[in-house]
């Protein structure tokens, strides 16, 4: 009887400890994959990645000018454009930014929420995060039309994004976003209202670093030629820095600009070098 009582006991003790087990599995298999992606940004383009509550990172972003001729090193001694932004994670999953970009005096607010992370067991089989953002250009009054005609909201473009993304094991990681970018006031020619389709993507090489990929697709018609967006390089990545060197065909660091006005085909050799550098604190 003694050993029947003893059996049972054992049996029980192993059951639970396999249910405990199993469950324990499953928590750890729902929780959220490791960030997809390096930094906020992959190279122009924002990614499904916040810095976390209270993280804190800085943006310098810098643009040559266009490849053409040796003597200004292919660009490099032309006219540069530059981007200093801050990015400030008020919770785990939102975030809110301000920068400041050299051509045309773009000061912009920006913001993005995740809505839901991509799990370890695929049950939630990508990541979704909202960007939007409204950019100022402080340009003097006489660069927005006539003096009589002039409003302060004229100087305003905003954009809207949903992102989704995905990491296919620990080396690849892609993701898209139907993008919508508003300007309240425009060159003739060109429209207010202009969207794209974006893509973008990381593939992991050696170590932290890999090679990075973008394209914007413009998809409403202007009467002026605008080309896609698009964008090459490799990323250099630590714990605490991400470094990026590319070349692609805009010199528009903020996307409100690229998406609206690139007249610059990159198939035609219009392409420039440009650099990122990301810097995470905490």
């Amino acid at each position: 009887m003694k050993k029947n009582i003893y059996l049972a006991v054992l049996l029980c003790v192993g059951c639970l400890g396999w249910a405990t087990m199993t469950f324990a599995q499953e928590e750890e298999d729902n929780r959220p994959i490791s960030p997809p992606f390096g930094a906020e940004l992959l190279i122009d383009n924002q990614t499904t990645v916040n810095p976390g509550k209270g993280g804190f990172s800085m943006e310098i972003q810098h643009r040559f000018s266009k490849i053409e001729k040796i003597d200004d090193i292919f660009g490099i001694y032309g006219s540069a454009n530059t981007r200093i932004g801050f990015n400030y994670g008020i919770t785990d999953w939102a975030m809110v930014g301000i920068g400041t970009t050299r051509d045309y005096m773009l000061q912009d607010l920006n913001w993005k929420f995740r809505i839901f992370t991509q799990s370890r067991s695929g049950k939630t089989p990508v990541s979704l995060s909202y960007f939007g953002n409204a950019v100022l250009d402080a340009r003097p009054d006489e660069n927005f039309g006539p003096e009589e005609n002039y409003r302060f909201i004229h100087r305003l473009s905003y954009l809207n994004q949903l992102i989704v993304s995905r990491a296919f094991g620990s080396r690849v990681s892609l993701q898209v976003a139907p993008t919508f970018v508003y300007n309240n006031s425009v060159p003739e020619g060109f429209k207010n209202a202009n969207a794209s389709i974006y893509a973008g993507g990381k593939f992991q090489v050696l170590g932290f670093h890999s090679i990075i990929l973008e394209y914007n697709q413009p998809i409403l018609k202007t009467d002026e030629d605008v080309y896609p967006n698009l964008a090459a390089g490799v990323e250099i990545g630590t714990s605490t820095h991400s470094f990026r060197v590319f070349v692609t065909n805009y010199n528009s660091i903020i996307l409100n600009r690229s998406i609206s006005y690139n007249q610059n085909n990159f198939f035609d050799g219009d392409i420039m070098f440009g650099f990122n550098i990301t810097i995470r604190f905490r």
